[in-house]
């Protein structure tokens, strides 16, 4: 009894994780560059409990755990705005955003929706400034393109080359807040014959399916009822257990 008692209870801990992961999802259908959380799990064999203090196993069971909260990299449509401040990439590569704390650091994002800071820097909002292969893309008032291979320009030339990172597909990546995130990998050069595009005028939208996102919230919901149900049942059984035992002393 105490056994389905742990097992309904440990279930519930990972579909509260999977719930705080859709309802994140779902909230940020709307945010640019935006990549969905998903939780991975894990089983365990729980033998070990079962046979301390027993010379003979007397019977195991799988239990369920969160091992990771896994970020889905996958490709997203782009919106077409016109505005030459937004850029979309198509492929492998993110754009590179050095934050303007104290001790900045470089982070990676598919957010393309950039702007002027009062300096004349391309940033990306309050996030950071946009790095390019000088470090920060001073643009200043003039009028610029964007090549779809990274080289902004203006009517005096090249300004600067976009810094952009490869990101093998399925990689593990730390995120910082909604649209920044840190590969966990070492870092890689581009490689040779790898195929990308950088689209002015466009951004990319967050790769949140939302009747999918809705799909499983309903399926995670129900599961979670259950067991929640589960361990009242077992919580009255155990109170019926204590009032026999106590009837029969």
């Amino acid at each position: 009894m105490l056994r389905g008692f742990y097992n309904a209870a440990q279930a519930m801990i990972v579909q509260q994780r999977e719930l705080n992961s859709i309802s994140n999802n779902i909230v940020n259908i709307n945010t640019p560059g935006y990549r969905k959380d998903q939780i991975e799990t894990n089983t365990f064999m729980e033998e070990l409990i079962l046979v301390r203090g027993r010379t003979r196993l007397s019977g195991t069971f799988r239990q369920q755990y969160v091992e990771n909260n896994k970020v889905d990299l996958e490709q997203s449509n782009f919106e077409f705005t016109g505005s030459k401040f937004d850029m979309a990439i198509w492929g492998n590569v993110y754009f590179n955003i050095r934050t303007m704390s104290e001790q900045p650091n470089v982070y990676q994002t598919r957010n393309g929706q950039f702007e002027l800071d009062s300096e004349g820097f391309l940033r990306l909002g309050k996030a950071g400034r946009v790095q390019g292969q000088n470090g920060d893309i001073y643009i200043g008032h003039d009028d610029f393109i964007v090549t779809p291979d990274g080289v902004i320009e203006n009517n005096d030339g090249i300004i600067d080359t976009l810094l952009l990172t490869y990101i093998p597909p399925e990689s593990d990546v730390r995120k910082i807040n909604d649209t920044l995130f840190s590969y966990l990998g070492e870092p890689m050069e581009i490689p040779a014959g790898e195929r990308f595009e950088v689209l002015q005028g466009a951004f990319e939208k967050s790769n949140v399916d939302l009747n999918k996102e809705t799909a499983r919230l309903i399926e995670v919901q129900r599961h979670y009822e259950s067991n929640s149900k589960i361990l009242q049942y077992i919580d009255m059984m155990n109170g019926k257990s204590v009032s026999i035992a106590k009837a029969g002393v």
